[in-house]
């Protein structure tokens, strides 16, 4: 099976459904078979509209298996017969979707779509954007559906072929109004919420961005494969440069502009870290404080290490394909330049190619921080403008003081010889003020000391001066050039901590699992790829360090200096903790559910050794008092103990029913029997026995896929809950509404509310959060509820009642939909 090729996916991608994916699909697979391909139908919805389902005519459609769960009958793809027919290409439709659980199959669709693939069997399939994992809360916060089938985006990605299935947003509303979409008694409903415009647009927007990423990662893998070094302006990418001043800011704002004038243009941050060329003065917290402001702007901030920042930056801007490259303009005077050589700015507009530069001037210019190396001390510039100085210089000083010969003595001749050596220690080092010191003794010898004219020297006080000359000039210059290392030195400890203090703020902000490690520390060292290995590799070329027990940080690309290799030792320090806190966490995992029923149990004792003790005693009480022989009872004291001890029990059965349910919704044993249900039919009962509740707007509400005696039993527990917070003279309201598919029943009542923080806590056995009587119950109300309202493929959440008070939602889907479309929904879990 190793030998057989996999099979390629191709994904329809639409913004919301009835965009037209499925009927996409079905048409692609109708061109292959026309062309000779073997072409099946593993599964596909068509949802009743007669277009889609003309397009099956021709194609063979594999039989759908039928199974059972909780009592109701579901049909889904027959894997297995799909793999014995064994086609060229089938067209699997819903890739998001989750099975119905039990038989042995994979839990999601996309599951069996990749066993198709495994045994060489292209697979077409389709999708819709709001059931991308990433996407989800996104899209829920859009259309304020929640989205319970998501598939993760990596499987997408792995796609062959992604094909986006647009349509404006007035065309599909055009297209819902025509009854081309849902049945002409959902479309109303659907026009007035899903299918808003503004939800459509949104969505739309949502598909477009993610299929560009996509296509710019396959553009991105294309140019590294073969070698493009040149930039393709597909879409505006915008770097901004930055050095930790003040004009960051400045710089951050007007890259934000130029990006924000091309739609779905993207703004990059780089700072770098290097070896010879940035000053020092920069401030870690004014690099945090504008990697804030990038991030707030919607861009991204990046951290390199290069040798040399012009090239680092240009070769950054080369990688991430920018079009623009922006830079604040240098306050170098004409002399700085001169001596020390052109600046970052020159030389990147330079190197720049077909990028464009923008040079921004600002108030201030800032300095960014070095990563000096420790091999040199001055930059190539400085180390030949300074051998150039020492000759230069006392030669020019010679001309000058021979034009005034007289006007000073022989003191402060030397004294002036001594500055310009001092001032070229400080421009070359040791060396250019070996050369200077030279050069200026024996012009001081030759033009200024009798007898002037010759090289000899009359008396011991003409080789004094000359002696103590060198001797100042080589003391200087070896003072310039070690106060110039260790300035270096706490430079390059500065950028180190610079770079540790930028890796620690990734952990702070949550970013350190290991992938997003790994990637910063490829890209902070400007390496080709980092990867995790097992052991040590035996990649020639490759940089290594140990990460902990058992796990070595790999780097593919350039040759680290041993500086560097420092740096990368706590940056796989991190990786190693990273690594440590995963293995930490699949234990905690492992271990969570022991502790979480222990937490169960020890909750029921407790309650139990109240609640059920209460309606037991008092019904033992009763029945022992009616026994008693030495008692005569009255007629009406008689039937009051007969009526407590009733009471009683019926109140221990009800706890007893309630515990055992709930038992079985957390083992997944609890037997449903789903059909289609109407409100009509279970609220009379639900409602039988709780005074002062108020139905309103539940006619014409269409029916849900439930099981009657349970939801009928959720509607009394949320009721009877509302009962016990609603003030006297006020009532309960029940009412419902039908919303993009499901019907949402509410149950409201004008109590004091719960806060934010509690409402997940009231979901939780054994919780009676707000209860002055504690002899209600053992809390189990609200947990059954749910418990039994998931079970039945539904949603319980708490909202805010208008005016105070909270409001229990319950939601369903609706019966028709439901049956073929969403059965997956259901778990054995149930509550939990």
């Amino acid at each position: 099976m190793s030998d057989v090729r996999p099979g390629r996916l191709k994904v329809y991608l639409g913004a919301a459904p009835g965009v037209g994916k499925t009927y996409r699909m079905l048409d692609e697979g109708r061109r292959r078979a026309a062309r000779g391909a073997d072409v099946v139908v593993g599964f596909v919805e068509c949802h009743g509209r007669r277009y889609t389902e003309a397009m099956l005519d021709g194609l063979e459609v594999v039989p759908r298996a039928s199974c059972m769960y909780r009592g109701g009958g579901f049909e889904e793809m027959d894997l297995a017969a799909v793999l014995a027919r064994r086609p060229q290409v089938a067209i699997v439709d819903e890739f998001a979707h989750t099975n119905v659980p039990g038989d042995g199959h994979n839990a999601k669709r996309w599951q069996d779509i990749d066993a198709l693939l495994a045994v060489g069997i292209d697979v077409i399939t389709a999708l819709n954007i709001q059931h991308l994992e990433s996407l989800n809360d996104v899209v829920e916060k859009i259309t304020n559906v929640p989205q319970h089938e998501t598939v993760p985006d990596e499987v997408v990605r792995r796609a062959g072929q992604i094909e986006l299935v647009d349509m404006p947003p007035e065309g599909l509303r055009r297209r819902m109004a025509h009854g081309n979409i849902y049945a002409p008694e959902k479309v109303d409903a659907a026009l007035a919420n899903y299918f808003r415009p503004g939800n459509l647009t949104a969505l739309r927007q949502l598909a477009l961005l993610w299929v560009a990423d996509r296509v710019d990662e396959a553009l991105q893998e294309y140019r590294s494969q073969h070698g493009i070094g040149g930039v393709w302006e597909t879409r505006e990418r915008v770097v901004v440069a930055l050095t930790g001043g003040p004009e960051g800011d400045t710089l951050i704002r007007r890259a934000a502009r130029i990006a924000a004038r091309s739609a779905g243009g993207d703004l990059l941050a780089v700072h770098v870290a290097r070896s010879d060329g940035l000053a020092d003065g920069v401030s870690a917290a004014s690099l945090a404080r504008q990697r804030r402001l990038v991030e707030d702007l919607g861009g991204s901030y990046h951290s390199v290490i290069g040798e040399d920042v012009s090239t680092t930056l240009v070769e950054f801007a080369r990688a991430e394909n920018a079009t623009q490259l922006v830079l604040g303009t240098s306050r170098r005077g004409r002399l700085q330049r001169f001596l020390t050589g052109p600046g970052t700015g020159e030389t990147v507009t330079e190197l720049s190619g077909d990028i464009d530069v923008h040079r921004v001037t600002h108030e201030r210019a800032g300095r960014g921080t070095l990563l000096p190396s420790r091999r040199r001390t001055l930059s190539t510039a400085r180390l030949i403008a300074g051998p150039v100085a020492g000759l230069v210089l006392p030669v020019l000083l010679t001309a000058v003081l021979a034009q005034v010969r007289g006007t000073l003595d022989l003191t402060s001749e030397v004294l002036l010889f001594l500055l310009a050596v001092v001032g070229v220690a400080c421009i070359g080092g040791v060396t250019s003020a070996v050369i200077a010191s030279v050069t200026a003794s024996l012009l001081l010898n030759y033009w200024f000391i009798p007898p002037i004219g010759s090289f000899a020297l009359k008396d011991a006080n003409s080789v004094l001066a000359p002696s103590v000359f060198a001797v100042v000039a080589a003391t200087v210059a070896g003072v310039v050039d070690r106060s110039l290392r260790l300035s270096r030195r706490s430079a390059r400890a500065t950028a180190e901590a610079e770079t540790m203090s930028s890796l620690a703020g990734t952990i702070v902000r949550g970013e350190a699992t290991i992938p997003a490690l790994l990637e910063r520390t490829r890209e902070t060292f400007a390496m080709e790829s980092a990867e995790l290995a097992d052991e040590q590799p035996d990649t020639e070329g490759a940089t290594f360090v140990p990460a902990g027990p058992g796990a070595y940080l790999v780097l593919c690309g350039r040759t680290l200096s041993s500086s560097e290799r420092r740096v990368l030792a706590a940056f796989a320090a991190h990786v190693g903790s990273a690594v440590e806190r995963a293995r930490l966490a699949e234990a905690a995992a492992e271990v969570e559910p022991v502790k979480a029923a222990d937490r169960l149990r020890t909750a029921l004792l407790r309650a139990v050794g109240h609640d059920l003790r209460t309606p037991l005693a008092a019904g033992w009480a009763a029945v022992t008092s009616l026994r008693s022989r030495d008692v005569e009872f009255s007629p009406e004291d008689r039937d009051e103990l007969l009526a407590t001890a009733d009471e009683s029990m019926a109140k221990l059965n009800r706890l007893v029913e309630n515990l055992l349910d709930l038992s079985r919704l957390e083992a997944g044993a609890l037997t449903l029997n789903l059909r289609p249900t109407s409100l009509d039919e279970v609220l009379p009962m639900a409602l039988a026995d709780i005074p002062e509740v108020e139905v309103a707007d539940v006619e014409d509400i269409p029916a849900v896929l439930a099981d009657p005696p349970l939801l009928e039993r959720v509607i009394a527990n949320l009721v009877g809950n509302a009962a016990r917070h609603t003030p006297p003279g006020r009532k309960v309201v029940v009412t419902a509404s039908a919303l993009a598919g499901r019907v949402e029943l509410r149950v409201v009542d004008r109590g004091p509310g719960l806060p934010q923080t509690d409402r997940e806590r009231t979901f939780e056995p054994f919780q009676r959060l707000g209860d002055t009587d504690n002899t209600t119950g053992l809390g189990l109300g609200l947990a059954l509820a749910r418990g039994l309202t998931e079970a039945m493929n539904g949603s319980l959440s708490p909202e805010d009642t208008p005016g105070g008070g909270l409001t229990m939602v319950v939601s369903l889907p609706f019966a028709e939909q439901a049956v073929g479309a969403e059965p997956a929904q259901q778990s054995a879990g149930g509550a939990r």
